[in-house]
């Protein structure tokens, strides 16, 4: 069984624990396209059977996020779930619409101590849990788009953030409280988009069943927003190139009007690069 569950995580669940619930369910290998923190909420794309190959392409895809952040104090986790500390003032509407703009485009970030970064050959997470410092590198993310919303609170504020791969929304709370001179982290999380899979069209994970899951299965070439190739020439299909007129660049792949997968056509030559059926 191949294809995608595009399932609403709740909050309070990790991303393992779905993506388990979801292989005991199918029967099937399954894993998630971009895990989202216990916490957090929203779309979680879970990839089945030979879906799980095309993690690296969905890992680059744009996110949308509604985020509420909490200024006048943080956690160590920069979520809920840490140990909090007081301190700093709660700043007017004014001023956080006067600096988001700081926070758009490519950014240097600094990953959360407690994230999966690795230090070491060991997550950072497992440092921090220990008391120690894990030593990490600044990385330059990109946010496309960060909008507020509104005040939802006497501290809280929520938040519409577009970004690309690797951006750590607590990161960006903690920053942005720095650039306010408070401090700040994330209360709430939830992601409303990745690439083509939305909210509005996710399923919570309690609503599956042994009997209905097939329901909401998303055929693996209907996400993938490539021009079709169809071939008979079994030279293709048994891993050889062969020459094509077409221009370079990736193609979903049909073997006798069956999808196949991926294949790349690269100076006059196409070569099958990805099985997916």
């Amino acid at each position: 069984m191949t294809g995608f569950l595009n399932i609403d995580k709740p909050s309070g669940k990790s991303s393992a624990y779905i993506v388990n619930g979801v292989k005991r369910l199918a029967g099937s290998p399954a894993g998630h396209l971009g895990t989202l923190d216990p916490f957090a909420s929203g779309v979680l794309p879970i990839g089945l059977g030979n879906a799980n190959r095309l993690f690296d392409y969905f890992l680059t895809k744009k996110k949308t996020y509604v985020a509420r952040f909490y200024f006048g104090a943080t956690t160590d986790t920069l979520d809920p779930e840490g140990t909090r500390t007081e301190g700093g003032e709660v700043p007017a509407e004014g001023e956080i619409c006067n600096i988001l703009s700081k926070f758009e485009g490519e950014i240097e970030q600094m990953p959360p101590a407690y994230s999966a970064k690795s230090v070491g050959g060991r997550r950072s997470y497992e440092l921090a849990r220990k008391g120690e410092t894990p030593t990490l590198s600044a990385k330059r993310v990109t946010v496309d788009r960060f909008a507020l919303l509104g005040q939802v609170g006497t501290h809280e504020f929520e938040f519409e953030i577009t970004c690309g791969a690797g951006t750590y929304i607590r990161a960006l709370a903690r920053d942005l409280a720095a650039a306010l001179g408070t401090l700040g982290y994330c209360t709430a999380l939830r992601r409303t988009a990745s690439g083509i899979f939305t909210a509005e069209t996710a399923v919570p994970p309690d609503k599956l069943t042994p009997e209905n899951w097939r329901d909401y299965l998303i055929e693996t070439d209907s996400v993938l927003p490539f021009p079709a190739v169809f071939s008979e020439d079994r030279r293709l299909f048994q891993g050889q190139k062969v020459e094509t007129d077409l221009q370079d660049g990736l193609y979903k792949l049909y073997d006798r009007g069956a999808f196949y997968g991926l294949a790349r056509a690269e100076g006059g030559l196409l070569k099958a690069e990805k099985k997916l059926c």
